[in-house]
């Protein structure tokens, strides 16, 4: 992956008024089920949580795409399920990518006896999450995150 030219999903053109929610597959072998009613249970984590959105990319990628992301822009070497990039302005409705390894999804699935379906939708929802300005890097923090994460998934999954 060398040289690798990432994809610019934030310089997309977008309806204007309006949030805007899309999803981009980089991987052959994945794709996304009931994507109409996924944007508008995201729009709303936004609204519930109080932050205005104006355009969210969601990038499904592979591990080895998202190591390298993480290497470049982060500094970090090693894998990981989700970055998120926040390329708002201060004060300005969310404009973000957020970046999942389905890789990483898959193997975090079985490791925490999950079904894919709602790892994937974990991890989602984490990503919506930070953008509405929840942390996870205290414990104290993570535990805040988790409890949010399952809330928005009996919400969803229950609805």
């Amino acid at each position: 992956m060398q040289g690798q030219t990432y994809l610019r999903f934030s310089e997309m053109p977008q309806q204007s008024g309006m949030s805007n929610i899309y999803f981009h597959f980089l991987q052959d072998d994945f794709s996304l089920a009931e994507r109409s009613s996924l944007k508008t249970f995201i729009q709303g984590i936004f609204k519930k949580e109080r932050q205005k959105l104006d355009t969210l990319q969601y990038i499904f990628c592979s591990d080895s795409y998202l190591l390298e992301i993480n290497q470049q822009y982060l500094s970090h070497d090693f894998y990981t399920d989700i970055i998120t990039f926040d390329l708002s302005e201060k004060g300005q409705a969310k404009n973000a990518e957020i970046y999942i390894s389905v890789d990483r999804v898959r193997d975090n699935s079985e490791n925490f006896n999950s079904s894919f379906k709602t790892e994937l939708h974990r991890v989602m929802f984490h990503g919506a999450l930070h953008l509405c300005g929840y942390d996870d890097k205290s414990k104290k923090d993570q535990q805040a995150m988790r409890a949010k994460e399952d809330k928005y998934l009996k919400l969803y999954f229950d609805k």
